[in-house]
């Protein structure tokens, strides 16, 4: 993929930040805002529709949920949830804590924060919603985050109820848990005021860090999720949901925008061609008997199970345009198939720029031209083998998104591949979703509030490094660098937990030199837990481990999570020397190698000290190798002084 242009392409980016909130209790209620993994007994079953907006107006995206026909299966563990959860009991009054918190966030990010306070209702119809809707509140907007001599924008801070987790779908079931429903979550959202991907990556970096530093943000995996706005010139804003990891956030914005870029190239072409969306026609044929000895396994398959067919429909002047890459193993027809997938319930389609191919022959191919009436030099068919009823919503889905293509960007909802390309999974939601909670009365934000929110505001970044510098003795390079580190929050709590037998430098360089580290090494770091790192820092003020040994036990640790790390340092035999321990081994080194040694004066401390660290390394801090050493090498031999030690 070559290089874009990203000021050439116009490319502007706007974050969401969703933050849980450690808090003793969830937002609306006064569950513990814990997760259960353990099967609840207690289920309920629920079906969801869109209703009508105040203003008679129906959500796009709770529609197309509807039309899924999906019905919702709910555990609540008691540990966790309540009737609130399960939507047969009114919410309770917001959380007091919890909007002290967003306060507080909203305070550091210099924003105006409102008078009062008004719940809303989102409607949300995917089922991760008992109530259908989404409890949110506005809490501050106007607000900037400085990036280098660059401002960003912040629109608006939120307050609102996380999700309940989905378990897992059975057919047209979905399973959820509500232990995290409810679950206080900040939004941050930031003004398009990003250009570039790596400019995306620091300023959501900034803003997770910034909650952190509260002392009331949780951590691990799925605790912070970043949306993505994105948008180049001539495109449209897509909104890419579920971006879990902040290294992913650059190849998201890259991936979108060449989409974005490919896509605009092939409106070109089709308006080259002189196609009009209305030229584009929802004529769709059933056209099973041209498959009837088919050897396609997939078409086989499909139409051996009684009421399904195969059915087409022709995209005018398409050809040649299906089979376009626009994003890395990614075609337009991917596009066309996410949308069939979606609105269809179908496994996927296929179309004639990637045939024959599939056990569909050319003869196969050549009959499908032939009972459609389209052209083989001009036109594209797209088929789908599937239920009569699917088939027809998912080639009708492929027609508006064929027409679509004509005008440009379609603006709409992506969620994140793994690989940093995005899959179509809603129409972008609109202003018809939002409308007041009338359960829960009104906050207003008082003077006491601000004053007990201005308490936990995190400290402004100068400060802190200057602090890092000063008391902690960092590196101002160390400390400058761990300033932008996610887990500055955890550094903080570890060096005042072990600071007194674990030098702050050490537990700093753990975060911002050994992890970047192992990821060079191809080691899963995503798999750092803050409860490794704080069990290393833990044996390292114990003695049970040297400094030098944490590299190699992190690692293992990574490759070998089913094992425990008492286990992993017999294993690597890495258990810390003792100084008694430490002296037989310089004495057995200096013994072996005298004559060496004497022969090579000059030398004698760095071969003595080179032969003792193959020996030792990683079971005891260098320092007191080389001070053991130098000790020995007097009493031995009668070799060296410190000021000789000093200049070799």
């Amino acid at each position: 993929m070559s290089k874009l242009d990203f000021k050439e392409l116009g490319l502007r980016v706007g974050l969401e930040i969703h933050v849980q909130l450690d808090t003793s209790r969830k937002l609306f209620c006064k569950c513990p805002t814990k997760l259960v993994e353990e099967r609840s007994k207690f289920n309920i079953e629920r079906g969801l529709r869109p209703a009508k907006s105040e203003t008679g107006e129906v959500d796009p995206a709770a529609m197309l949920e509807w039309r899924r026909e999906r019905v919702f299966i709910y555990e609540a563990p008691p540990e966790s949830s309540c009737l609130v959860e399960i939507d047969e009991e009114p919410p309770h009054q917001l959380d007091e804590d919890s909007l002290t918190v967003a306060i507080a966030i909203a305070k550091a990010l210099n924003m105006r924060v409102v008078d009062e306070i008004h719940v809303m209702r989102k409607i949300v119809v995917d089922g991760s919603n008992v109530s259908g809707f989404q409890r949110t509140a506005l809490i501050a907007l106007n607000g900037f985050i400085m990036e280098g001599e660059k401002k960003i924008g912040i629109q608006t801070l939120c307050l609102e109820e996380d999700a309940a987790r989905k378990i897992s779908e059975e057919g047209n079931k979905v399973f959820y848990r509500v232990d995290r429903l409810g679950i206080p979550l900040v939004e941050i959202a930031t003004a398009p005021d990003i250009n570039d991907p790596e400019e995306a990556m620091r300023v959501a970096l900034k803003l997770g860090q910034l909650v952190r530093l509260t002392g009331y943000a949780k951590r691990g995996l799925g605790t912070i999720r970043q949306d993505l706005n994105v948008s180049i010139r001539d495109g449209a804003k897509v909104e890419i949901k579920g971006v879990q990891h902040l290294y992913l956030i650059p190849k998201v914005v890259e991936l979108e925008a060449l989409r974005q870029q490919r896509l605009l190239e092939i409106r070109n072409e089709l308006l080259r061609r002189n196609v009009k969306p209305e030229d584009l026609k929802e004529e769709i044929v059933d056209v099973t008997e041209v498959f009837e000895n088919t050897s396609s396994k997939i078409i086989r398959k499909s139409i051996a199970t009684p009421g399904n067919g195969v059915f087409a429909v022709v995209l005018k002047k398409f050809k040649g345009l299906l089979g376009k890459e626009v994003q890395p193993g990614r075609r337009f027809g991917t596009e066309l198939a996410d949308y069939a997938r979606v609105w269809g319930g179908v496994g996927g389609i296929f179309h004639t720029d990637e045939l024959p191919n599939y056990g569909i022959t050319a003869e196969e191919v050549r009959n499908l031209y032939e009972k459609l009436g389209a052209n083989p030099g001009e036109d594209a068919i797209v088929i789908v083998a599937d239920q009569r009823e699917k088939c027809v919503k998912a080639l009708k889905a492929v027609v508006d998104r064929a027409r679509q293509a004509v005008i440009g960007v379609p603006e709409e909802t992506r969620s994140a591949n793994p690989d940093g390309t995005s899959k179509y999974t809603r129409p972008r939601p609109g202003a018809a979703r939002m409308y007041p909670e009338t359960d829960i009365p009104l906050v207003y934000v008082t003077p006491d509030l601000v004053e007990k929110a201005m308490k936990i505001v995190p400290e402004p970044p100068d400060a802190k490094l200057k602090r890092f510098v000063e008391e902690h003795k960092l590196s101002v390079e160390l400390a400058t660098t761990l300033i932008r580190d996610l887990r500055l929050d955890l550094y903080e709590k570890l060096t005042a937990k072990y600071g007194g037998s674990v030098q702050p430098s050490i537990i700093a360089s753990i975060l911002v030199n050994i992890i970047p580290s192992l990821r060079k090494e191809n080691v899963p770091i995503e798999n750092v837990t803050d409860e490794l790192i704080e069990e290393i820092v833990d044996m390292l003020s114990r003695g049970e481990i040297s400094k030098e040994a944490i590299p190699d036990l992190m690692k293992q640790a990574l490759l070998n999570p089913e094992k425990k790390l008492k286990e992993l340092v017999k294993e690597l035999g890495i258990t810390r020397l003792d100084v008694n321990e430490l002296d037989r081994i310089i004495e057995e080194v200096v013994e072996r190698h005298r004559e060496k040694l004497l022969a090579r004066k000059e030398k004698a401390f760095a071969i003595a000290m080179s032969e003792t660290m193959k020996i030792v390394r990683g079971r005891i801090d260098g320092a007191i190798v080389a001070e053991n050493v130098k000790k020995k090498l007097r009493e031995k031999l009668n070799i060296g002084s410190d000021d000789e030690y000093s200049r070799q």
